[in-house]
């Protein structure tokens, strides 16, 4: 079975201050208050599409016993370990080369760990769509979320819409984070789709755009190839990854290449960013949501209160604001100033 998923997982998530710290990120925690971490929740639903054995965990090194922690299942060996934060390229780049010492001829798929996926069946039945376009073509798949509103947070695909049988179109461009108005005529125009970061490719396929878009990287960490998948992979990697570019896959591969394709995806998805997008994601039928055991809150309107702790928390009169009560940290703030909240945190280490 030449299909493999590698979960990213290295992220600190600042904008989940005060539940998410440099030490427990956000993938790490139950942030929906269900008995289940964010990274456990995308691990199960990748069962669906391989063995546990094919799956990939790439995270920070401080972060490697978290990872064990929550996914026993996951052989140690199969736990990537990034030395420094160098973002998602030099990354996805490691990843292919590790798979490729593996299995050549797989195809795998890059997927972050703290993403909410609502319609599983559906997410499961298009990722098998993609993985079998992926093998049979020279392309870079992305899924891309069907957008609703004209939502400012998200980066945006420009696709090909001409139908055709198999339902992957081609991407004609990303688009950063518009504005509104921008916001709006891409939802108007049917043309664009969100930009989930979800990837799928074939290591041939993801390996030769790097040789072409990002050579650099890919230069750096093939120094000596004979280190992969062997007991000094991790000295090796220590010592040549910190020296690759700091670049995001989007920037580095996907707005360069000229071979990536998009399948839209009505997924019932969130990236559950912000406090914001989880109270939104939480508060369909109630513009409150409180998480934890003894919150009670009268008169408020619009509010997301969490409590991680056993205290008894009483709100009255409050509108639209984030309250987060950790043992070491209270988090207060207005919900239309919460883009701030990462340049806080930032400010006070």
């Amino acid at each position: 079975m030449s299909r493999y998923i590698a979960i990213m997982a290295g992220g600190i998530g600042s904008r989940f201050w005060p539940s998410s710290t440099s030490d427990r990120p956000k993938q790490f925690l139950d942030i929906l208050g269900i008995g289940k971490s964010l990274i456990r929740m995308t691990f199960e639903r990748c069962l669906h599409l391989v063995p546990a054995d094919h799956i990939l965990i790439v995270t920070n090194k401080r972060y490697k016993t978290l990872v064990m922690e929550h996914l026993p299942e996951v052989p140690e060996k199969n736990i990537l370990c990034e030395p420094s934060m160098n973002n998602t390229a030099p990354c996805v780049a490691y990843t292919a080369l590790r798979i490729q010492s593996m299995d050549a001829h797989a195809t795998f798929a890059v997927l972050p760990s703290d993403h909410v996926i609502l319609k599983e069946v559906a997410y499961v039945d298009i990722l098998r769509k993609a993985f079998d376009f992926a093998a049979g073509h020279d392309a870079l798949v992305t899924l891309g979320i069907q957008a609703t509103r004209p939502d400012t947070g998200y980066g945006y695909i420009h696709y090909n819409t001409e139908n055709n049988e198999s339902n992957v179109y081609k991407v004609e461009s990303f688009r950063e984070k518009p504005d509104v108005k921008t916001a709006q005529q891409y939802l108007d125009s049917g043309e664009y789709l969100w930009n989930a970061g979800m990837f799928i490719w074939s290591v041939s396929s993801i390996l030769k755009s790097f040789a072409a878009n990002a050579p650099k990287i890919l230069d750096i960490l093939t120094e000596d190839l004979t280190y992969i998948n062997t007991e000094k992979e991790q000295a090796y990697i220590d010592k040549v990854y910190p020296k690759t570019e700091n670049i995001s896959i989007d920037y580095a591969i996907l707005e360069r290449a000229d071979n990536v394709y998009t399948i839209p995806a009505d997924i019932g998805w969130s990236d559950l960013g912000t406090w914001n997008s989880l109270h939104a994601y939480l508060s369909e039928k109630d513009d409150c949501v409180n998480i934890g055991k003894n919150i009670h809150l009268m008169e408020c309107k619009d509010v997301i209160v969490m409590s991680n702790n056993d205290k008894t928390v009483v709100i009255k009169g409050l509108a639209d604001y984030i309250v987060v009560d950790e043992d070491n940290a209270l988090l207060i703030y207005p919900k239309a100033d919460e883009q701030e909240i990462k340049g806080v945190v930032k400010g006070l280490s």
